[in-house]
């Protein structure tokens, strides 16, 4: 089985890696927080002082991290943040073997996704852009949807690694492609969550119970994916982040940051995206409010009248 080197083993990528280890792959990881270190070497992984040593000698790398700039500085040490974590500024592509795949799992910018690519076909080593969707229970429960962008070889490589994580892979095209499909995807998931939670929210300020509203919207025209997975209103559903105080899942600040990816890629090619644009005026707000750390669900609260008020 290959040997890979897992850095960034956040909320998404911890369980991610998790399942690889469930699938018999010797996974050595790497991240700033020691606790994200101790629940991989708990399911039987290793763990790397650096993430330029956890890379050394593996057939396949993965990463998940939090923007452009980090992937771009860990992959071509450019950055002036120790992105390898070893006190150099060395990149991740000075470090692997010559037929090591290279897999970046973050959510980033597409021109970013571009260089490293580039970067790395100079060194003759092949990179895929797979971000994700389906959020932290799908990473727990290894149903992830990945979109990658990158070449049929290095897509047709990553295939055994990424089934062990995901139900669901998709080649979008070249590379970036994958970051830019994943943009669109979660542009459309921010405008039906305000929508949806728009909707409920009229529902009960006209004395709709929100459970039985969100059953009838489910299976009429309506319906969406928030309704049938991730319901926003408290208490209607179940393991949802809306029944746990909004706590877990996918944050405000990502959301904001993705719909930024959005608006970005929308002003270089001079698309119309209204709904996408006053998503994000609506998370920022929220975001701006204090409710940045909460899950994306939250958005529901400024619609919802407060309890004291009612």
């Amino acid at each position: 089985m290959a040997t890979v080197a897992f850095i960034g083993l956040g909320n998404m990528g911890g369980p991610m890696a998790a399942n690889l280890v469930k699938a018999g792959m010797t996974v050595t990881g790497f991240d700033l927080n020691p606790a994200a270190l101790k629940a991989l070497t708990d399911v039987g992984g290793l763990s790397a002082n650096t993430a330029c040593g956890a890379a050394a000698g593996a057939d396949v790398v993965i990463t998940m991290l939090p923007a452009g700039k980090h992937v771009r500085g860990l992959y071509l040490g450019d950055n002036s943040a120790d992105s390898s974590g070893d006190g150099s500024n060395k990149g991740l592509l000075d470090v692997v073997g010559k037929d090591t795949l290279l897999i970046d799992c973050s959510t980033i910018d597409a021109q970013s996704a571009r260089a490293v690519a580039a970067a790395a076909a100079e060194k003759g080593l092949e990179f895929i852009d797979a971000p994700v969707s389906g959020g932290t229970a799908g990473a727990a429960a290894g149903t992830l949807t990945f979109i990658c962008g990158g070449s049929d070889s290095a897509f047709a490589r990553a295939q055994t690694v990424l089934e062990a994580m995901g139900a669901n892979i998709f080649h979008a095209g070249g590379a970036g492609a994958g970051q830019i499909a994943k943009i669109c995807n979660n542009m459309l998931l921010s405008v039906l969550m305000v929508g949806t939670s728009e909707a409920l929210s009229l529902g009960i300020d006209n004395g709709l119970d929100p459970k039985v509203l969100s059953d009838i919207m489910k299976v009429s025209s309506g319906g969406n994916w928030t309704l049938d997975k991730y319901n926003p209103c408290p208490g209607v559903m179940d393991n949802v982040p809306s029944s746990k105080g909004y706590q877990g899942g996918f944050m405000v600040d990502l959301m904001v940051k993705d719909l930024g990816l959005a608006m970005d890629a929308s002003l270089a090619s001079q698309s119309s995206t209204p709904m996408g644009a006053l998503a994000r005026s609506l998370y920022v707000s929220h975001a701006r409010s204090g409710h940045g750390k909460r899950d994306f669900s939250s958005i529901f609260e400024q619609f919802a009248v407060p309890a004291n008020d009612e």
